[in-house]
């Protein structure tokens, strides 16, 4: 209505029937972007669709380049690639190596970290052991210091088998692990056929959260557009170029509560309810039934493969001019290519019908 949020068109994926919400006020908490790669701990609903529905509608979005990679993902077997393997593995004991055994995150403290990082295996075992006057393991140093680390061991030639490098608990006792640790022993086992008191996990970098969103005022979540707010990993700015760990659930608990008093209370301000443009919200049902219409076209599945394919080789974590270049130009044939796709089948919980929605 104007330059005014009036509601949100959406439909239930179950039926496909659509269904319209007349509102004075929309708060956007849809989560990051992380299936646009090939190997993220996010689930199938981060894909980016409130940022871009809130950037369709006139917001501003901020921060956008800074993608966190948590470095510690399962790599292997392929079906459960992504999977984060938490951080308390290294803080109960885990040892980060190379194919070669070395303990390789010593060769990678940054100087603004190496006060506080112990510098010899000796130190670590002492800190490990509860010395209080030992240094911290550098395997805990930041997510992207520990992702760039992994990484550039691979590209070495001192990755593991499947690209990625080694976490090593097994040196402590199994009944140790199993109590520490139960969910990861669980989930290695179950998932991998990996013992971990046994053997080493093998990991890597793992898409994990995108600190950029849509931009809002700190004290309410508004966005730039009247009636609009955003609150959690959906909205930017908070977290400046790199989230620390534990700071999400923070920031979901403390701002999802201010979005949701904010827009509470503007939309009982309002003297006047906006209007919802029927001809606006038949133009996005016909955008989004358009895949049905074709006789031919691309599939979704192939496009959506080959562009997290995309991402994870020219947008990851290590970038440079060239591949950014490539990206974008990338990016550009992918555009093209989503204006063809194709959807089959009726609107009954239609995966593919889906994904062209995402698209």
């Amino acid at each position: 209505d104007g330059d005014r949020i009036s509601g949100a068109l959406g439909y239930w994926r179950e039926s496909g029937r659509f269904v319209l919400y007349k509102a004075k006020a929309v708060v956007v908490a849809t989560g990051g972007i992380g299936m646009a790669y090939k190997i993220t701990s996010n689930s199938w609903e981060y894909t980016a669709d409130g940022m871009a529905l809130a950037y369709r509608a006139g917001a501003e979005l901020i921060d956008m380049e800074f993608v966190q990679f948590h470095p510690t993902g399962m790599i292997w077997p392929p079906g459960v690639m992504g999977i984060l393997v938490t951080e308390g593995v290294r803080g109960d004991g885990g040892l980060l190596k190379n194919n070669k055994g070395e303990r390789f995150m010593f060769n990678y403290i940054p100087d603004m970290f190496r006060s506080e990082t112990a510098e010899t295996e000796e130190e670590v075992n002492r800190w490990l052991a509860g010395d209080k006057s030992a240094r911290r393991t550098p395997d805990l140093l930041t997510r992207d210091v520990v992702a760039r680390a992994i990484l550039n061991e691979v590209k070495e030639g001192r990755g593991s088998e499947h690209g990625g490098a080694y976490l090593d608990i097994s040196h402590k006792p199994a009944e140790y692990v199993k109590r520490k640790l139960p969910s990861m022993y669980m989930q290695f086992m179950e998932l991998a056929d990996v013992d971990i008191t046994q053997q080493a996990m093998e990991v890597g970098p793992t898409t994990h959260y995108i600190m950029g969103g849509v931009r809002v005022e700190g004290k309410t979540t508004a966005a730039t557009v009247p009636g609009l707010f955003a609150a959690g990993e959906a909205a930017g700015g908070l977290h400046g170029s790199n989230r620390l760990g534990g700071n999400s659930l923070s920031d979901l608990l403390v701002f999802g509560r201010l979005a949701g008093l904010a827009a509470a209370g503007y939309a009982k301000d309002l003297s006047t309810a906006p209007t919802v443009d029927s001809e606006e919200v038949d133009r996005a049902a016909a955008e989004v039934l358009a895949p049905f219409e074709r006789s031919d076209g691309e599939d979704p599945f192939q496009i959506h493969r080959e562009l997290r394919d995309h991402m994870q080789d020219n947008v990851g974590i290590i970038r440079d001019a060239e591949g950014l270049e490539r990206g974008l130009e990338g990016l550009r044939g992918f555009k093209e290519r989503v204006d063809r796709v194709r959807a089959t089948g009726s609107r009954l919980f239609n995966p593919g019908w889906h994904l062209c929605a995402d698209l």
